[in-house]
């Protein structure tokens, strides 16, 4: 994930990881959102845990000239798709992703971030 302007970030608490989020790099200022994953204690907007990663991970794109956030997930995760949706994520098919996005074989529901200049 360190390769490029690929990143990786966790959350801790008390020294224990609550939560993970990656970034991978595939060129043409575009980027796969990998490893989000918070810990189920953790979950919910009371936490926060998933909202701090997310804009972590947009705040290091910006920084870093990074246009578009691709992902993939799967069907049955709901309350993450309404998270990526509520934070600009739109949802969109397989088939225009770029050639170079990692598809990972469990991946059915694609979602596409664009960053405008007020982002």
């Amino acid at each position: 994930y360190m390769q490029d302007k690929g990143n990786f970030w966790l959350m801790l608490d008390k020294g224990q990881v609550v939560g993970t989020i990656a970034l991978i790099d595939i060129g043409n200022a575009e980027a796969v959102l990998r490893k989000m994953f918070v810990h189920p204690a953790y979950r919910g907007s009371q936490m926060g845990v998933a909202q701090v990663l997310l804009e972590t991970l947009l705040n290091w794109c910006r920084a870093n000239g990074i246009n578009t956030i691709f992902l993939g997930t799967i069907d049955i995760m709901k309350a993450a798709h309404r998270f990526y949706e509520k934070n600009g994520f739109v949802k969109m098919d397989k088939v225009k992703l770029p050639s170079k996005f990692p598809a990972m074989k469990v991946d059915n529901v694609f979602y596409k971030y664009t960053f405008t200049r007020s982002t």
